[in-house]
């Protein structure tokens, strides 16, 4: 095999691809990234069994061919190769010669023939999103996901597709992100659990173009994301989702209109008297005007007054304050409605436009007069 192509053009595949390299594996071959250039394109593919990634990328194919390259290793050569021409040629022993002007590495590469490849997965009626969109659903959810296997399917979101609306829904036991998009056509229903990994690392990849669209295809156990040049296949989480309709009300006792870079903002600050680790929630005391946010800790303590319009009954409750601020941080829109029903209730933070909803359970405090 020899291929030639421009230094930019081979970081960035193998950058997309290596986010589906295997880090903890008993198969060195799943270490790799697979170059093939065997069928008239250079494609490049990594694949650690849950998650795969292939990626076409320009260049010129000099002698046809095939063959795996460690991928830590690969990367590095390449982030640190002038910005030229790279060519990579193989000979019948697995070695591998990559030159850049006057740097010129050789390595030992790995049959192609023993690489896992991507399952080969029938694509119909795909589900067209924006890359935009598709970058915005995850950003305003992925941070709810569970980071631990106690409970797999709290590890993945919910892709729930009825008619024209997507519904993606994220939760760790202690919130629940909840966003709704509007498709431009209408499809069949569908209902898959999709891994927190995958839509992490999809989101790195997207450019987030409004102009360029991905196309989603589900099967019972497999969901493909295809964009650009690149393919993302991954196992779906098996198992029924927990039925979070039921967990949402529309009964409130107290409802607060406030600005949400203030609320941020002061949530910020009152952090700074908080110490890594130390559970010590922020305390909302809203009355009608006015919410005064306090906390104390073992460093001091802080207090402000912020504006608000308020509905209903006073009210006094606690809220871990980074759960508020992830929240805060993903909406975009310069007011938020909050709806509390009393201090032990969920709270329930929606945007203006109504497309995202956030649950929060309140946490016990004591309440020092």
């Amino acid at each position: 095999m020899k291929i030639i192509c421009k230094k930019s053009n081979l970081l960035n595949g193998v950058q997309i691809v290596s986010k589906a390299v295997s880090s903890k594996t008993t198969m060195p071959i799943l270490e790799c990234i697979l170059v093939d250039a065997s069928q008239g394109i250079i494609k490049l593919t990594a694949n650690d069994m849950d998650l795969g990634i292939e990626t076409i990328i320009e260049g010129e194919i000099a002698e046809s061919g095939i063959i795996a390259i460690e991928a830590k290793f690969f990367l590095e050569i390449v982030r640190k190769l002038p910005d030229n021409d790279v060519t990579i040629e193989t000979d019948q022993n697995l070695n591998t010669f990559i030159s850049c002007e006057k740097a010129h590495f050789n390595i030992v590469g790995k049959s192609g023939e023993d690489f896992s490849y991507l399952p080969v997965i029938e694509r119909e009626n795909p589900v067209i999103i924006s890359q935009f969109t598709l970058k915005e659903i995850i950003r305003q959810t992925i941070f709810s996901i569970a980071d631990n296997d106690t409970n797999k399917l709290m590890t993945g979101e919910l892709f729930e597709i009825k008619e024209d609306v997507l519904k993606v829904v994220s939760l760790d036991g202690h919130r629940i992100s909840i966003r709704n998009t509007f498709l431009k056509n209408a499809y069949d229903y569908k209902k898959v659990i999709v891994p927190g990994k995958t839509l992490n690392e999809i989101s790195k990849i997207l450019s987030g173009d409004a102009d360029k669209d991905v196309s989603i295809y589900f099967t019972d156990k497999h969901i493909i994301f295809e964009f650009d040049q690149t393919v993302v296949v991954s196992r779906l989480i098996e198992g029924e989702y927990f039925k979070v309709d039921q967990m949402i009300s529309s009964d409130y006792e107290t409802k607060v209109k406030i600005n949400k870079k203030e609320l941020l903002n002061c949530i910020d600050r009152a952090t700074l008297m908080v110490k890594e680790g130390d559970k010590k929630p922020i305390i909302m005391d809203i009355n009608d005007v006015s919410m005064e946010l306090r906390i104390n800790s073992t460093i001091g303590s802080m207090n402000e007054l912020i504006d608000i319009r308020k509905e209903g009954k006073d009210l006094m409750i606690g809220f871990n304050p980074k759960f508020m601020i992830d929240a805060l941080k993903v909406i975009d829109d310069e007011e938020i409605e909050m709806f509390m029903v009393n201090p032990k209730a969920p709270c329930f933070i929606k945007d203006e436009k109504g497309t995202y909803l956030y649950l929060i359970l309140p946490v016990n405090f004591n309440v020092i007069k």
